[in-house]
């Protein structure tokens, strides 16, 4: 995998181990909330494994704005797409901007459908997805037709 140049603020960077930028975003309670509906924030040992995981199953990138790390990002083979941004990085579009690219390789891949599952509480990440092109198939299940 190689990096990714979405404009001229954000890329993608290939994943590599540095917990030292990633775990304060997952040490965030509200940012845990919105993407794991948990009420605990992650640890590192936590975080090695939720980063293994998502390595070893789809195409992981950190999500680096204006040359610092802000965010990852994971597309999976089924087409499901996991992104988390920093709250410090969030309202700045980013988010809509990464999945524009995210999309791309998505079409690279040839993968035909791209779907994430959002927490029914979690309208700020629904109204990202939507503006992006998705549109809402389930209850939290949002989707696009590629």
């Amino acid at each position: 995998m190689e990096r990714r140049i979405v404009d001229g603020e954000i890329t993608l960077v290939p994943y590599y181990p540095n917990y030292k930028a990633s775990l304060p975003w997952y040490q965030d309670a509200d940012v845990c909330k919105q993407v794991d509906n948990r009420d605990s924030v992650y640890d590192l040992k936590l975080l090695k494994a939720m980063y293994r995981y998502l390595n070893a199953r789809g195409s992981l990138f950190y999500i680096k704005y204006r040359g610092r790390l802000c965010g990852d990002v994971c597309l999976h083979p089924d087409g499901e797409i996991n992104i988390v941004v920093a709250k410090a990085f969030q309202n700045k579009h980013i988010g809509r901007r990464v999945i524009g690219e995210i999309q791309k390789l998505a079409r690279e891949q040839h993968i035909p459908k791209l779907h994430a599952e959002i927490y029914s509480f979690n309208t700020q990440s629904q109204r990202m997805f939507e503006r992006a092109g998705f549109h809402k198939a389930g209850d939290e299940l949002y989707e696009m037709e590629l």
